[in-house]
């Protein structure tokens, strides 16, 4: 394992010395001390896993195509933007933006997610994206997506009475599907999507990502599968045709 201090270090500094250990082949990175440098992990190829200690910024593993982070604090904003392939896994809270116009890959947050998480996110073939919160989400959730999965599951509900999901969960979106564990009040959604129980294929599907999920934060998949969950589908795949074309 290569060990690299980043106090004090310049983003662009940094993220050359993490480039430099991937590219000689380093499968094992730790980050220590890491506060705020941007872009972490943007661009990488290759399977190599990079464990970050402390609070990255913005623009982490924009682009990615492959390998593992794990930041074993809280992140920032712009996670995971237009990333192919890899996992991302926030031990904390994460900020807005997450996910957009994500293409493939996995990214697990234990704790509550801002907004727009999942914003343009879209899949490809059998490339499915996939965003798993175990907290509560802000407004706009899902917002525009066009493929993939998110999966909201309000696991500490009961130390935050606020709703599981922000306002306008879903507005425009065309592709994908959400799902949302407890109730959903449609006044939070937007007007283009249903909200339905799951079927069996989605019990399935819901197990197979939350078992994944479960390992990387040691919870247990049993208690969070007896939650009720709610499925939002888009209603239109063009929810916004009649504005634009006629």
């Amino acid at each position: 394992m290569q060990v690299i201090d980043a106090k004090g270090i310049y983003y662009r500094d940094l993220n050359q010395k993490v480039r430099e250990a991937v590219a000689k082949g380093e499968k094992e990175v730790l980050l220590k001390n890491v506060n705020g440098q941007y872009y972490i992990g943007d661009g990488l190829n290759g399977e190599s896993t990079i464990t970050i200690e402390g609070v990255p910024g913005n623009d982490l593993a924009a682009f990615m195509d492959g390998p593992t982070l794990i930041v074993k604090d809280n992140a920032q904003d712009n996670i995971s933007n237009t990333m192919n392939s890899g996992k991302v896994i926030i031990h904390g809270n994460a900020g807005d933006v997450l996910g957009y116009g994500m293409r493939g890959g996995k990214l697990h947050i234990r704790g509550n997610v801002g907004y727009r998480v999942g914003i343009h996110m879209k899949g490809y073939k059998k490339q499915a994206p996939v965003i798993i919160a175990g907290g509560k989400a802000g407004d706009f959730f899902g917002e525009y997506m066009a493929g993939g999965i998110l999966i909201l599951l309000n696991l500490d509900g009961e130390k935050d009475s606020r709703p599981t999901v922000g306002d306008y969960a879903g507005t425009g979106m065309h592709g994908g599907v959400i799902f949302i564990r407890g109730e959903v009040d449609k006044k939070l959604c937007g007007a283009e999507v249903g909200i339905t129980d799951p079927d069996e294929e989605d019990i399935k599907l819901l197990k197979e990502h939350l078992t994944d999920y479960c390992k990387d934060f040691n919870l247990n998949i049993d208690e969070i599968m007896k939650g009720s969950f709610k499925k939002l589908t888009p209603a239109s795949l063009r929810p916004y045709g009649n504005l634009y074309a006629y």
